[in-house]
């Protein structure tokens, strides 16, 4: 059976195993108080050319966007974010849990545009009631989509402008973004990890699924806006008391590009495989440049497809045909497509 229905399906890189096994013994101070951890912040604030940010190691995505999010609201605030986006869809309703309400945007391939976040703004303070009205306090962004999308510099730098204007921050999701670089490494247009920590207020590093077994390194580049930070991360339950599991992952990923290398496999066999489905006449629902594949498929075909392959139903299913994704990852090999391919 091939696997192809996340990207965090895998342990680790043998290189990340093969240094918790070497540090195992070793006895540091908990909490990303030890050495490891310090040089991991040091090689991300390298990578980001942000020497100022502030960086800090949580276990997980969700908790990751519930703890920045609630940290920087205030109660009356709510989040913009695309109506596809992670916070809105799929994280069960962290967002709502803590207190604070999530503001939809209409969704563009998954992305948002600058004017429309304007237009809600302006349209907001308009309203002559709007102080009975959850306010809009940051705007969220994924970087790549919930459909695998990419934002380009102009856009990111438009959407910036917006944040800057009516004072509120801006905020990346990159879960994936291991993946978002790799794909648009050659592209001029296309966003780079300096760009990101010069437009974003904060954002997050994504390790569980680019090779780490867990963690996330969310940077700072504004650390006024978070001033306790590492206190709201314990109020959440987020924070590793070993911490430095998360420091010697994130030292090993960013120590002679391998961040950047295995997300480059995940790219180039999800185009393989975005290649071999459309020679088969498989019809792509969306043209996703990242790991993320998403295809419309007869139901009947989807039927006999999941006796060779696993891979994800997206959204419900159709009454004939439905959309369905294949992702694939840093551990995925080429030879894992071929075999697809034969099943097609």
């Amino acid at each position: 059976m091939l696997h192809f229905d996340c990207d965090y399906m895998e342990g680790a890189h043998p290189d990340i195993l093969r240094r918790l096994v070497e540090t195992n013994l070793e006895q540091t101070p908990g909490y990303g108080s030890d050495p490891y951890t310090e040089r991991a912040r040091e090689l991300i604030r390298q990578a980001c050319d942000a020497p100022e940010a502030e960086v800090h190691f949580l276990v997980g995505g969700t908790q990751t966007n519930a703890t920045v999010i609630d940290g920087l609201l205030r109660r009356h605030q709510g989040v913009l974010a695309a109506e596809s986006g992670h916070i809105n869809v799929h994280e069960a309703g962290a967002i709502e849990a803590s207190g604070h309400k999530v503001l939809t945007l209409p969704q563009h391939g998954g992305k948002v545009r600058a004017e429309e976040v304007e237009r809600f703004i302006d349209a907001f303070y308009r309203d002559e009631t709007w102080p009975h009205m959850v306010a809009p306090g940051m705007l969220y962004l994924s970087h790549p989509t919930e459909f695998g999308t990419l934002y380009t510099r102009d856009e990111l730098e438009a959407l910036h402008a917006v944040c800057r204007r009516h004072s509120i921050p801006l905020y990346l999701d990159g879960a994936r973004l291991a993946y978002a670089l790799a794909a648009s490494a050659d592209a001029p247009d296309m966003l780079t990890l300096p760009d990101i920590a010069r437009l974003c207020d904060l954002f997050y590093i994504g390790g569980t699924k680019t090779g780490a077994l867990f963690g996330e390194a969310v940077v700072i580049t504004r650390p006024e806006l978070l001033p306790h930070f590492f206190t709201l991360v314990k109020q959440h339950g987020a924070l590793l008391a070993k911490g430095r599991l998360l420091g010697i992952q994130f030292e090993t990923l960013f120590t002679d590009g391998l961040y950047l290398r295995i997300a480059r496999q995940a790219i180039v066999t999800a185009r393989k495989l975005k290649a071999a489905m459309q020679a088969k006449g498989y019809r792509t629902w969306i043209d996703s440049p990242t790991n993320q594949q998403f295809f419309l498929l007869p139901n009947r075909e989807i039927h006999r497809l999941s006796r060779y392959a696993t891979f994800e139903l997206w959204g419900p299913r159709g009454e004939e045909e439905s959309i369905v994704r294949f992702v694939t990852s840093w551990a995925t090999e080429e030879r894992h497509i071929d075999e697809l391919a034969a099943r097609l």
